[in-house]
């Protein structure tokens, strides 16, 4: 093998790992448009339980956890704040609540006029984490983002952690959506 071609291969590999990862992603933010779409704002506030997660709790919470753990990795600014998604939202919490702890009297607050603004800040989340992502080389993922933990927490770690949480809130989302749907078609 040449030495050009072994030069190489740690840039395609993180090439490769970095697809991969923009690919999660990109499921995430698929799921997110599909459980949203055509959903109404009194199907997205519905609780399965008084103290159930509703679709709009766990559509926000999952972008904002997303949001804020890339930006923190990345050095940047939420896009929760530097592109005005918390005016839009008008949430009663303050910016930096990413929903975790909350109370079942502040889940049910997670109110939106559009359903739109769900798939739309999702979407403005997804291009941050894109931008961000893109540009990692495959050292960049053992660098320790949070010493909070024992162990600490590597990117590779954080990166693999924030798409598990998102997949799985989208499709707790989905179940919720079919269960509005079978319950108001009268099934």
């Amino acid at each position: 093998m040449s030495g050009e071609q072994t030069k190489n291969k740690p840039a395609e590999a993180s090439a490769a790992s970095a697809d991969l990862l923009i690919d999660a992603f990109g499921r995430i933010k698929e799921e997110v448009h599909s459980v949203a779409e055509g959903l109404t704002v009194e199907q997205s506030v519905h609780r399965v339980d008084p103290d159930a997660n509703s679709i709009a709790w766990l559509l926000w919470h999952l972008s904002r956890v997303q949001d804020d753990h890339i930006a923190a990795a990345a050095g940047i600014e939420q896009v929760w704040t530097a592109q005005g998604w918390a005016d839009r939202f008008g949430l009663p919490f303050e910016p930096k609540v990413l929903g975790y702890g909350q109370s079942s009297a502040e889940v049910g607050a997670v109110r939106v006029e559009s359903i739109d603004l769900f798939k739309g800040y999702q979407d403005a989340v997804y291009e941050q984490t894109v931008g961000y992502i893109a540009g990692l080389a495959g050292t960049d993922f053992a660098r320790v983002v949070d010493e909070r933990w024992d162990p600490p927490v590597t990117l590779g770690v954080r990166i693999v952690s924030v798409i598990s949480d998102g997949l799985q809130h989208v499709g707790q989302a989905a179940i919720i959506r079919g269960i509005v749907e079978r319950t108001t078609d009268g099934r």
